[in-house]
């Protein structure tokens, strides 16, 4: 299955490009088919080298930039096909039609692997997002929460990306700060450098972290250790109670939906336990990294879940496939009468250092009391300092 999704995923760019009665010369031809037959030879050999055992960063990054341009080429060569189709359909485009599809896919191809490329290794804009929560108490409304995801540190060195980011959530005064999960792709000691700027991240009430999926790709334990050395609160199944002004508002959080299945011992989503001895008057905010997980969050009546894991997909059009699997792919949502829902597209990316159409964000959720959810919420991009973009 897996060599029939790559020898498509290789096949049809090379097609468009070099065969689909483009009728380039043939020297052009053999190079091409040798290009593509090389590269889709090595992919398989780089990406066990660079993500198994061997963990060898120089083959990850290469990998991965791989799977992004093919993806990406695979995509435009499909609506390259279609539009060859309809032309051919309609007669029109004359002998030089497969070339002008060949040359549009290149062009437009490569703009977007250059763009998409410094969309994922800018600094996140901030997404500003107004937040109603019924039970709230008043002492609490205005409370500023700051949600980052999804950092992956990996392969690429961005201690300096890591610096900037930490800058920009302090620069937003935040009373709480929420690291949502999938903090690095490696383990505690191969990011230790990348990972250092979150110690520096202040917040005046609490700073809050659960696992992601990529965590028990490594040591998840380690990373919780990790994030507590750094001066964060894990919420490994567990609570910690925020005050202000008489006021009080739950802060759970639950591993992973993967770590059940990771072997470790204590490491499941567990709600019941997250929840254990809080007070059921008192309005909570779930940390859970996956959306999917808002089922159970909706069951237990919470208040706001809070989660990252689909990077918007990234990759346009993989948003259509993180769907099937989840509930939402960003944003706020409402999912039965009380609990709603934020899904950040997360700070950082996974793989292929590419974000198409999925810009990255950090989150400043303003909380404020009400009568009733806000399904229409008031949002803006700005940078760190309020300007829009």
């Amino acid at each position: 299955m897996i060599l029939l999704v790559l020898s498509t995923l290789f096949f049809l760019p090379w097609w468009t490009l070099f065969a689909s009665g483009v009728d380039w010369p043939f020297p052009v031809f053999v190079t091409g088919t040798v290009v593509f037959a090389c590269w889709l030879v090595s992919f398989p050999f780089l990406m066990a080298r660079g993500h198994g055992r061997r963990h060898s960063d120089r083959a990850a990054r290469i990998a991965d930039s791989t799977l992004g341009m093919i993806w990406v080429l695979f995509t435009w060569s499909a609506l390259g096909g279609l539009v060859h189709l309809l032309l051919i359909g309609l007669g029109t485009g004359g002998p030089d039609r497969a070339r002008i599809i060949a040359a549009a896919v290149v062009v437009v191809s490569t703009g977007l692997l250059a763009w998409g490329h410094h969309e994922a290794m800018r600094v996140p804009r901030v997404k500003r997002l107004d937040v109603s929560l019924p039970r709230l108490g008043g002492g609490l409304d205005g409370t500023r929460v700051v949600v980052l995801a999804d950092t992956h540190f990996g392969p690429i060195d961005r201690v300096d990306w890591s610096t900037r980011v930490a800058e920009t959530v302090n620069a937003l005064d935040a009373d709480i700060v929420i690291h949502a999960g999938d903090i690095a792709d490696g383990t505690p000691a191969q990011r230790r450098e990348q990972s250092a700027p979150l110690g520096t991240i202040r917040a005046r009430l609490a700073k809050v972290y659960v696992t992601g999926n990529h965590e028990y790709f490594g040591e998840a334990q380690g990373w919780l250790d990790r994030m507590a050395e750094l001066g964060w609160e894990p919420l490994h199944n567990r609570h910690v109670v925020v005050e202000r002004s008489g006021d009080a508002l739950v802060l759970a959080g639950v591993d992973d939906v993967t770590a059940g299945s990771s072997g470790l011992p204590g490491h499941r989503a567990n709600l019941q336990g997250a929840l254990t001895g809080t007070d059921p008057d008192r309005p909570v905010l779930l940390v859970a990294h996956q959306p999917k997980y808002v089922r159970h969050a909706a069951d237990a009546d919470i208040d706001l879940q809070v989660s990252g894991h689909t990077h918007g997909g990234q990759i346009w059009p993989f948003n259509f496939l993180v769907r099937i699997d989840q509930p939402v792919v960003h944003g706020l949502s409402l999912h039965g009468a009380r609990t709603q829902l934020y899904t950040s597209r997360g700070a950082g990316f996974w793989g292929p250092p590419f974000r198409v159409f999925a810009p990255s964000e950090i989150s400043l959720l303003t909380l404020r009391s009400g009568d009733g959810p806000a399904t229409a919420p008031r949002t803006a991009d700005t940078t760190a300092d309020g300007t829009p973009t």
